[in-house]
């Protein structure tokens, strides 16, 4: 990794969610965590992929429609160990964490959802996980 780098990936990085942000705007760990309940979350979660990105935005906590920005780490990051060698050997869907701010560059707009029935199977292979007592999340 050369001195500027800041973590393992050059980017671009993208963040999913249901909050209406603008350019410039910081995202910080210390918040309401989208995943888990009544958790404050230590690390801001960000991707390299758009289809990551596009989960986030349809699973995040909150109403309304989702919305995908390019965003900007402010410091240092790492893999997010909730997905990397977990669920995915590597880290094919680039997931990253930070406990620096990430910063809004822009929105993306166009991004495609997922169809709603691989959404739903997606809802209800969290609700099973959940009812296991499987939603545990390394923060």
């Amino acid at each position: 990794m050369s001195d500027d780098r800041l973590g393992p990936d050059d980017g671009p990085f993208f963040h999913g969610t249901k909050a209406v942000l603008s350019p410039g705007d910081l995202l910080e760990p210390g918040r309401r965590a989208n995943f888990g309940e009544n958790r404050t979350a230590g690390h801001i979660y960000f991707t390299g992929t758009l289809d990551a990105a596009t989960w986030g935005a349809e699973l995040s906590a909150g109403e309304g429609r989702g919305h995908i920005y390019r965003v900007e780490p402010t410091g240092p990051f790492e893999d997010d160990p909730n997905l990397t060698d977990k669920k995915f050997p590597g880290n094919p869907t680039r997931s990253y964490r930070s406990k620096e701010p990430i910063r809004v560059v822009e929105e993306v707009v166009g991004w495609e959802p997922h169809p709603p029935e691989v959404l739903q199977h997606m809802l209800d292979s969290l609700a099973a996980m959940k009812e296991r007592g499987e939603v545990v999340i390394d923060d």
